[in-house]
């Protein structure tokens, strides 16, 4: 079983490149982040036709999320129950007996701000939530946009950027405690290169320079942690014409 998770930053735009990375990785699960469309937008013939079900949660302009499998996803949730939410962050659903929560995790602007207050409380909410989802579902993968880094390995300038947004103890100690309810990082699970990133800035060349940061992430429970045998990202993506500031991770399960 393979998942995979990508920020595409405007569906509409990219959409042709979704199809496109689907036929060369025909991923069981996708989960995508950014559509910044709304719901009677989304695309669904298209992705009828590529032979997935789809789910989505769309908003205008901004955020929107979508989980695409291609076998159904049954128990579909749409944000974090119990916290009120006018943005459209998580969906969620149970694919092949795996409980996947795909999430467009709040970027937080600057430390300080009302938005990175709504960061915190989002992600307090977040952490309770999975904690009775994984009671509930032990095989269990949370995987999205976080826009929070877990530490210098994960930014390209960690000297200059500590302290900034994706980058504050705040916003670490939120990641560590949802490692602490039972996941596992999967890209640590094995050797990966140096400076691995899986989003750079349009500006400054910032993907030719390598100038990163690790936010996407897949994390695991430990239930499914036996079976991870492969995570990686695959950078081919960002090498497009107008293409999206992420590339997709990819997860490799056994049964």
């Amino acid at each position: 079983m393979k998942l995979a998770t990508w920020n595409v930053n405007s569906l509409g735009v990219r959409l042709p490149q979704v199809l496109d990375w689907l036929t060369a990785n025909p991923v069981d699960v996708l989960a995508l982040q950014e559509l910044k469309l709304t719901d009677e937008k989304f695309p669904a013939d298209a992705f009828t036709a590529a032979g997935y079900h789809a789910h989505w949660f769309g908003q205008k302009t901004y955020n929107g999320v979508a989980l695409l499998s291609r076998t159904p996803a049954t128990d579909v949730i749409k944000n974090i129950p119990g916290f009120d939410d006018d943005m459209s962050r998580v969906i969620t659903g149970t694919v092949d007996g795996v409980r996947v929560i795909g999430a467009y995790f709040p970027n937080g602007q600057e430390p300080g701000s009302d938005k990175f207050e709504y960061k915190m409380e989002w992600l307090t909410a977040l952490r309770r939530w999975v904690k009775e989802e994984l009671a509930a579902h032990p095989k269990l993968v949370l995987m999205g946009d976080y826009n929070i880094t877990f530490d210098e390995d994960d930014v390209w300038d960690p000297a200059n950027l500590e302290g900034t947004i994706h980058c504050t103890e705040e916003e670490r100690y939120h990641l560590r405690a949802l490692i602490a309810l039972g996941l596992t990082d999967s890209h640590r699970l094995f050797e990966q290169p140096a400076k691995s990133f899986s989003w750079w800035d349009y500006r400054d060349a910032g993907f030719r320079r390598n100038r990163g940061m690790r936010i996407d992430h897949i994390l695991v429970s430990h239930a499914l942690r036996p079976s991870v045998t492969a995570c990686t990202i695959d950078k081919t993506p960002r090498k497009n014409e107008r293409p999206s500031d992420h590339a997709p991770v990819v997860v490799d399960l056994v049964p």
